[in-house]
């Protein structure tokens, strides 16, 4: 192994070469308290990053075994050490020329706490991935200045992330807010309840652009009849708002908070750091936003529970477009999601189709039910909770008829909850709707669907093809995007990044192959629970970011070329 030294005096002898020169350090180097590796070199200052990754033997690091006993601290700590590096990074760095030049960056973090690939932990070893921008004038190798960044600043970095370096209690605190928030999710089920909210939550944000919590914002404040308490492992006696199994609107006036409340429940599948003011809002671990998402495709899926005896006979058991309408979109997002055995939908009217929500008494009146394929969602409900066992958690400003079929209602004031269910009972037993139920297919009977894996998918030109992402909005395959803006349980890029490689490795590991839709999507989660992101590449990647099923399924349902049978 070359040691550092020898790096400095390779990197000065590279000084004012052409930048693809740097392809020659590509390797592994021994530095006192670390060792180095330069997994992939850039070609150019402007292209992406170099890759690179530091392992820090664990006599170094510090790291007390209890930090990382379970997975819950485990997860924890290594998002506190993305957080520190991204910190220090930020305070050594400096440009250092064109391009990147100076870079030095991680998987940048939202307000979730994550399972990343950009950094690992055991009794061996803490691992670091991350991106190095080799310093260039022009196009010109800048030496002296790429061996002080790799021999100074690099050193400098690792010495302040090892664990005497850091705020102790900093760190206890991070991990213990991870584990409570996991202990709380693994007790909703045992509690009878879907979700949690905690009082003196912070639901508000500052703006749609930034994240952090509302300074002015009012603590949320649980209605008694509603207050469930729990004791959790590290923060103690805790209570909030608990939301039971079943159907629960969250109704109120304009700008009081119900959508609000409903984006946090829909966060609510993500624990999230400190100081976030949503550590303690806990949501099942498979609820699914519904969304109407006009202009999707969907493909080869059986549609009759919500449309069916389309005009001229046209079939909705094999339903395919490139274009879906605003109702065939949210019936096709309540589907994939049953597909995948999801347990709680979370719907906001306002990004709903309509006709797909309600047909009140006067249209049933105008249009016979022979003459409208459209089975309303209000229709399916409550079967969808007594067969199905699937919740439903509704925001509702606009139609009073859900109140027949609602177990719970919760009115927003000023964004604080009160608990109205009697008094909406109460009105709907006083002001019937008289609308008739309109019975549509039964739900949980879909003819399951078959991928049909073809590597040629990912291959042009007789290359594999290039994938590149987009923020949280797409995935680029080759010359095909997959939208996924309007998915919005999705918070970070890196689950973009992961989810194109589970694509890839799907089709790695069973080309050719006929497997049902929900088989190929346990196949990845399956190999990432056992083996880590890591697994999906071949390449030690560092910007892998956890995702569920459902965001999986999602991609693959939007993906143009996807092929799907019975």
């Amino acid at each position: 192994m070359i040691d550092h030294t020898q790096l400095a005096q390779q990197l000065q002898q590279l000084d004012r070469k052409g930048y693809k020169a740097y392809n020659s350090i590509q390797g592994t180097y021994r530095f006192p308290e670390f060792t180095l590796i330069l997994d992939r070199i850039q070609g150019d200052p402007f292209a992406k990053p170099s890759q690179c990754r530091i392992q820090i033997p664990q006599e170094i690091a510090g790291f007390p075994v209890d930090l990382y006993a379970n997975p819950s601290r485990a997860v924890g700590l290594r998002d506190f050490l993305v957080r520190q590096f991204s910190q220090v990074a930020q305070q050594i760095q400096q440009r250092l020329g064109t391009g990147n030049s100076g870079l030095i960056a991680m998987v940048q973090p939202g307000s979730e706490i994550l399972e990343r690939t950009c950094v690992f932990i055991d009794d061996q070893q803490v691992e670091l991935r991350f991106w190095l921008g080799l310093p260039a004038q022009g196009r010109r190798i800048n030496g002296y200045q790429a061996a002080e960044l790799l021999c100074t600043k690099i050193p400098q970095l690792v010495a302040c992330l090892c664990y005497a370096q850091l705020p102790t209690e900093a760190v206890q605190h991070h991990i213990a807010t991870n584990e409570d928030a996991d202990w709380l999710r693994q007790q909703l089920s045992l509690q009878n309840l879907v979700a949690f909210v905690a009082d003196g939550a912070i639901l508000p944000r500052r703006s749609g652009i930034d994240d952090r919590p509302l300074d002015t914002a009012i603590p949320f404040t649980s209605p008694a009849a509603l207050r469930v308490e729990f004791q959790c492992p590290h923060r103690g006696l805790i209570s909030g708002l608990g939301i039971r199994p079943g159907v629960t609107l969250i109704v109120g006036g304009g700008y009081h908070g119900k959508s609000t409340l409903l984006k946090a429940l829909e966060l609510g599948i993500y624990n999230h750091i400190p100081g976030d003011g949503r550590e303690f809002v806990i949501t099942h671990a498979d609820a699914v936003k519904i969304r109407a998402e006009e202009g999707r495709p969907v493909t080869h899926l059986d549609l009759s529970p919500f449309i069916n005896h389309l005009p001229y006979q046209q079939p909705t058991t094999q339903f395919s477009t490139s274009n879906a309408s605003g109702s065939t979109s949210q019936a096709a997002n309540i589907l994939e999601a049953l597909e995948l055995e999801a347990k709680v939908l979370l719907v906001d009217e306002d990004t709903t189709a309509t006709n797909l929500m309600i047909r009140d008494r006067r249209m049933q009146a105008l249009i016979a039910k022979g003459q409208e394929p459209i089975t309303p969602f209000i229709d399916q409900i409550r079967p969808l909770y007594t067969v199905q066992g699937v919740s439903s958690i509704l925001v509702m400003g606009g139609s009073g008829d859900y109140f027949e079929v609602a177990d719970t209602v919760i009115a927003m004031t000023a964004y604080q909850p009160k608990d109205v269910t009697a008094h909406a009972h109460q009105i709907a037993a006083q002001y019937p709707s008289d609308r008739n139920y309109e019975a549509g297919q039964p739900l949980g009977a879909s003819r399951p669907r078959c991928l049909k894996l073809d590597p040629v998918a990912l291959v042009w030109n007789d290359r594999p093809t290039k994938i590149k992402v987009h923020d949280l909005r797409q995935i680029i395959l080759g010359r095909e995007a997959i939208d996924l803006t309007q998915v919005e349980q999705l918070v970070e890029s890196g689950q973009l990044r992961a989810i194109a490689a589970a694509i890839q490795w799907l089709h790695r590991q069973y080309p050719g192959s006929n497997l049902s839709f929900a088989a190929g999507i346990a196949a990845v989660m399956s190999t990432v629970a056992a083996a880590g992101l890591s697994s999906l590449s071949p390449f030690p990647e560092s910007d892998f970011v956890y995702f569920r099923r459902f965001e999986l399924a999602a991609a693959l349902n939007r993906w143009r070329s996807l092929r799907i049978e019975d």
